[in-house]
């Protein structure tokens, strides 16, 4: 079993132009979590750190960008607000594939600190360079 001190963890880039959200966002769940490792733990933060690039890039079937809603509450009366994803994707690019990815985490203490795993960037440049992140290919994933 592993603990924290024996955890190797690396960096990985995934592309995620053209790649449809609920198929690579289960991908991307499963590195974030450790779960391609052998050693995983289930209560042990094994999972890589995983930089996503052109998130804005990413598609939905079917006619879920014009029907599929997404909803928060405020905490106040009347505080529920509900938003399509094509105006959620304009206002926040990164939201679906964040929102897609955290859903598919434990939601515990150890789910939040693996989700701090997750860095998504909109675009093609991200600042993690000096880290030396291993491009990964999600087809390569089952």
């Amino acid at each position: 079993m592993a603990n924290k001190a024996t955890v190797q963890k690396e960096w990985l880039l995934v592309d995620v132009e053209n790649e449809v959200l609920g198929r690579v966002a289960s991908k991307i769940a499963m590195l974030v979590r450790g779960k391609h490792k052998p050693t995983f733990t289930a209560h042990v933060d094994t999972g890589d750190h995983v930089i996503v690039i052109n998130a804005e890039k990413v598609r939905l079937t079917g006619d879920k960008m014009e029907d599929k809603e997404y909803q928060r509450y405020s905490l106040h009366p009347g505080g529920q607000t509900r938003e399509k994803a094509k105006n959620l994707k304009a206002r926040k690019p990164y939201a679906l594939l964040e929102i897609a990815v955290k859903g598919m985490l434990p939601k515990t203490r150890l789910g939040a600190a693996q989700f701090g795993n997750l860095h998504v960037i909109v675009g093609n440049t991200h600042t993690h360079e000096a880290q030396k992140p291993r491009k990964i290919d999600l087809n390569s994933i089952k």
